[in-house]
């Protein structure tokens, strides 16, 4: 374990995440982890990061700082800008960092969660199989917290890379979210306006978290007799739940169980869509078929393969690390 920042200031929400701890979600265990895990694999990818090392994720801004020991860093996800010693640095690249150098991150301009990877990893203690933060039980990351100032920031053992590497393409936030989604599993209970819910344009209110994305618009109403709570089962992210006030939750990375009846199913190859979603952000939903889903699931994987051979391979490598970005 080697200490690699000092944080200065901590931004407004910024925890350790990696890709969550799903073996134990039969237990009530939140499965937690990044909620943009498009953004975070590439993030480790361009530091020759396994997929389960962990990054932070930082929410609408980042922290500030202060480098330890020389070290690769990538920041993707929400464009936030960052600066190394007060010099605009790129995002979706290798960076080079040295000791004694500061880094600040500014407040999104686009996306909502940016994601800072490191050499090695951010090195915390594995819990439950995970290195993730879960705010609602406390548990991983750093004592189940966002960082403090203060805070010391470790990272795992592994080599820097030799020349930087870059995503050509890096996906673009915009303001209007589309949702791929399957109706169910509590559809029957909405028949009369499952067609106005797929057609509908909702907004992303300020009450979101790591639990789930709330939407204001029209309200969904069930059908008449249809129950308002079901008895309490497993839930998913993607699932969008709907209570009695009849707005919808898309439920992300923190909830294990619900009793509220779910129109839909977002599917997951669309869920870095809404993690990147921002207040007042427009969301409409586009039903699919379980075959649809099917395939978009196999197509986003084929997109992932593609990806990480193009970031290992010599082309990917444009210039040496350490010369001036």
């Amino acid at each position: 374990m080697t200490t690699v920042f000092v944080v200065i200031a901590p931004g407004p929400l910024t925890t350790v995440q990696d890709a969550g701890r799903g073996r134990f979600l039969h237990m009530g265990v939140p499965l937690s982890g990044a909620l943009d895990p498009f953004a975070c694999r590439v993030a480790n990818r361009l530091v020759g990061n396994p997929d389960e090392a962990a990054v932070l994720e930082m929410t609408f801004a980042g922290p500030h700082l202060r480098v330890i020991e020389e070290v690769d860093l990538a920041v993707t996800g929400a464009d936030m800008g960052w600066f190394v010693n007060g010099v605009s640095a790129p995002c979706w690249r290798t960076v080079r960092v040295g000791r004694g150098d500061v880094v600040r991150f500014g407040q999104a301009r686009s996306g909502c969660r940016g994601y800072l990877a490191v050499t090695g990893g951010v090195d915390v203690p594995v819990v439950l199989g995970s290195r993730s933060t879960c705010l609602s039980g406390r548990l991983g990351g750093i004592e189940g917290r966002p960082l403090r100032k203060g805070d010391r920031i470790a990272r795992g053992a592994g080599e820097l890379l030799q020349q930087a590497r870059r995503l050509p393409d890096p996906p673009v936030y915009g303001r209007t979210v589309r949702l791929r989604a399957v109706p169910g599993p509590q559809d029957e209970c909405f028949r009369g306006v499952l067609d106005l819910f797929f057609e509908a344009i909702f907004q992303v209110t300020p009450q979101t978290d790591r639990m789930g994305c709330r939407l204001n618009g029209p309200v969904v109403q069930r059908d008449e007799g249809a129950p308002q709570g079901i008895v309490s089962e497993p839930s998913l992210p993607g699932n969008v739940q709907v209570p009695p006030d009849g707005r919808p939750i898309v439920l992300l990375v923190e909830q294990t169980m619900g009793g509220y009846t779910k129109i839909a199913t977002v599917i997951s190859p669309d869920l870095p869509r809404i993690a990147q979603a921002r207040p007042g952000d427009a969301v409409r939903f586009d039903r699919v078929t379980i075959e649809e889903a099917h395939a978009a699931c196999e197509e986003a994987a084929c997109r992932l393969a593609g990806i990480d051979a193009l970031l290992t391979s010599p082309a990917s490598c444009l210039e040496r690390l350490g010369l001036p970005f």
